[in-house]
């Protein structure tokens, strides 16, 4: 059976001047003549990938494309209409991202992480809902560093981020700083392996290796604000967070760092760089 967005290997059952057909006397598909060695002879094998054409009728490519049924990958954004994006998958046709299967806005240029389906006239199409397709950790410990794409977020939970471009993972709530985005690549760290395999990342190195970081992204922060912050570290959480991405356990931390080395000096309305 000759099965749409795989790869397959078929037999050649009949030559002609514009390619071979691959399969069977009752089911076959064209392998276009550009695409077909000269010296296929009947009954050959060839590993090839099922799909419809620009003129959508099945045909099969000796080329590999970057996505296939039941994987995962990331694309990049060709093209965007009112009726969706098309991403380019390795193919002479580009891969259809409708608008409906968007968890978020796409523009030319941008890559996202999609998985395939087929729709209802038989066609290959991409969703960017794959939190069904993404697997459960295997070989992960604690501490370990890892990549990611952030697809998808929920103020009330976090971010939902594709590690290694495979695997289920969150950058929970309490640990969602700066401006983290969908689409996002992120490097974090492992923080906790949950009992179903899913893993929780953070996006900030351990507090004694933060600590630094954050003191010198807080002097940059002054220097481009006249030298000043506006709060001090008894300012509301959010406050802080808003402001500098930080939260106020971190920015305290910071705060202490820079005043112990003398940089900066506290007053009763903001921290004022010396």
């Amino acid at each position: 059976m000759i099965e749409i967005g795989k790869n397959q290997c078929l037999n050649v059952v009949k030559k002609t001047d514009f390619g071979v057909y691959l399969g069977t006397a009752e089911e076959r598909i064209l392998l276009p003549k550009k695409q077909a060695p000269a010296d296929l002879e009947i009954g050959d094998a060839m590993e090839v990938f099922v799909y419809r054409d620009s003129e959508d009728r099945l045909i099969a490519t000796v080329n590999k494309p970057l996505i296939m049924l039941g994987m995962v990958a990331k694309l990049k954004v060709k093209e965007t209409t009112k009726i969706g994006a098309f991403l380019d998958w390795g193919l002479e046709k580009d891969l259809f991202l409708p608008f409906k299967e968007q968890t978020y806005k796409v523009c030319p240029g941008d890559e996202c992480m999609v998985t395939l389906y087929v729709d209802k006239s038989q066609r290959l199409c991409a969703t960017m809902k794959v939190y069904n397709h993404l697997a459960t950790a295997e070989n992960y410990q604690k501490d370990d560093k890892v990549t990611g794409i952030v697809y998808e977020i929920k103020p009330e939970m976090g971010a939902f981020v594709a590690v290694d471009f495979r695997y289920h993972g969150m950058i929970p709530k309490n640990e969602l700083y700066g401006n983290v985005k969908p689409g996002d690549i992120v490097y974090g760290r492992i923080i906790k392996i949950r009992p179903d395999g899913k893993l929780d990342i953070s996006i900030r190195e351990k507090a004694y290796l933060q600590m630094d970081e954050d003191a010198e992204f807080l002097l940059k922060y002054m220097e481009k604000n006249g030298g000043r912050i506006e709060f001090t570290d008894k300012a509301d959480p959010e406050q802080i967070k808003q402001c500098t991405g930080m939260s106020k356990n971190a920015f305290k931390r910071a705060v202490g760092r820079l005043l112990k080395a003398g940089k900066i000096s506290i007053e009763k309305d903001g921290i004022i760089q010396k």
